[in-house]
């Protein structure tokens, strides 16, 4: 016998006049192509409105069970763990963060199963992003991931980043949970209470490293973690949203110099551009007086410039110019920290900061070139590391008395026509 429910072709239950999916009900939602079961009096299934509302004000949601409210204003089976008020799911006494409903198939998983698939979010679960080759999680009701605009998106106006819980702001903003430690307003990271710098979030593994873990991975960027510059033999961390450290041109760059050979990662602190290119191009900014102030550079600068005033072999230094000569009328753009012409000879001092241990070779290489073919005499570079380094524990104040000890042998040298090799580099410090 056929099922009495109209258009239905299904044979009836023994016994009875409806098939399996009509025994319960003789009405189904009226809504176009639905075919779940219309509730209570209504014509229509849960989902499009039917059944007895939620009887909290502006809340337009389905009751639940017996209740006359929602899961959201506490309405149906609350979960029995102790001080917890949350809706438990399905057929369990517990809401989904202690253990209720179905969970995700995947070994040694223990979170939910999200909507009608066996696993959670993070292994393929629920609704996916729409966009192609994108498998990350749809959220909320869109049909996108946060990153291609799905989600509540932060109400700040011109602003198009994903809203953090249920701030309406992202976390640039003052969205989400935000650090317990005074005067701080930075984002407490995943389930802490704070912010990176006072200890939130994840923390590498290594022994005795209390710095942030990067990314999925468990440790941070000095111990291997994040991800890492596609450059062969290369294992520096690849910087921003590139694929390439900065010493192979990752990161955001300056602009100023991003054509250079030897360009530099750009700074918030300087509107995107690196300091040395900041003094530079805008020298009446305030900020360029504290970057004249502070850097090491300034602090050999000075040195010399005092040991010049009682020594006569320290005069005459030129101080990070464009460097050009008498014997043509070009200019180049390279510059020299600190450099004297002594007959034929260019002394040129260098400060080296952190020995350019982010520098590639091949572009040190390049640079020597280009400064030989701007002056084809000969060359006594002194390179000047002011950081401690593994092997190097003096202070700044100390190296720079050696310095200047050593320079002063170097052009006692040149004066005296000891100097035979075309180049010659002396390296302080590495």
């Amino acid at each position: 016998m056929s099922c009495c429910f109209i258009n239905c072709t299904h044979s009836s239950i023994p016994q009875g006049k409806y098939c399996e999916l009509h025994r319960s009900s003789k009405r189904l939602c009226i809504e176009p192509n639905c075919k779940k079961s219309a509730r209570s009096k209504s014509d229509k299934c849960v989902e499009h409105g039917g059944g007895a509302k939620c009887v909290e004000p502006n809340c337009n949601k389905s009751a639940v069970g017996k209740s006359d409210k929602c899961k959201a204003h506490g309405g149906g089976a609350r979960c029995v763990e102790p001080n917890c008020n949350k809706s438990a799911r399905s057929k369990s006494d517990k809401c989904v963060e202690h253990g209720g409903g179905a969970r995700c198939v995947e070994p040694n998983c223990k979170k939910s199963a999200r909507s009608k698939s066996d696993k959670c979010k993070a292994h393929g679960g629920g609704a996916r992003c729409v966009q192609p080759n994108c498998n990350k999680s749809a959220q909320g009701k869109s049909d996108k991931c946060k990153a291609h605009g799905g989600g509540a998106r932060c109400v700040q106006p011109n602003c198009n980043k994903s809203a953090v819980g249920k701030s309406g702001k992202c976390v640039e903003h003052g969205g989400g949970t935000r650090c317990v430690e005074p005067n701080c307003n930075k984002s407490a990271r995943s389930k802490s209470d704070k912010c990176i710098e006072h200890g939130g979030g994840a923390r590498c593994v290594q022994p005795n490293c209390n710095k942030s873990a990067v990314g999925k991975s468990d440790k941070c960027i000095e111990h291997g973690g994040g991800a890492r510059c596609v450059e062969p033999n290369c294992n520096k961390s690849a910087r921003s949203k590139s694929d390439k450290c900065v010493e192979h041109g990752g990161g955001a760059r300056c602009p100023h110099c991003i054509d250079w050979i030897d360009s530099r990662s750009g700074s918030k602190k300087y509107d995107g551009y690196c300091a040395t290119c900041f003094k530079r191009v805008f020298p009446d900014d305030p900020r360029s007086t504290i970057i004249y102030e502070h850097t090491k550079e300034i602090r050999v600068r000075n040195a010399i410039t005092e040991a010049s005033q009682t020594n006569e072999l320290f005069k005459g230094f030129v101080h990070d110019r464009t460097l050009y000569t008498g014997n043509c009328d070009c200019t180049h753009r390279r510059r020299v920290d600190h450099r004297k012409l002594i007959g034929n000879t260019m002394v040129a001092i260098e400060t080296d900061e952190h020995a350019h241990q982010r520098y590639d070779e091949k572009d040190e290489e390049i640079r020597y070139d280009d400064l030989y073919m701007i002056h084809s005499g000969k060359w006594v570079y002194i390179r000047f590391n002011p950081d401690i380094t593994r092997t190097q524990k003096s202070d700044i104040e100390d190296r720079i008395v050696v310095l200047l000890e050593v320079m002063e042998v170097q052009i006692q040298r040149i004066m005296s026509e000891e100097n035979q090799e075309l180049v010659e580099i002396i390296k302080l410090f590495y």
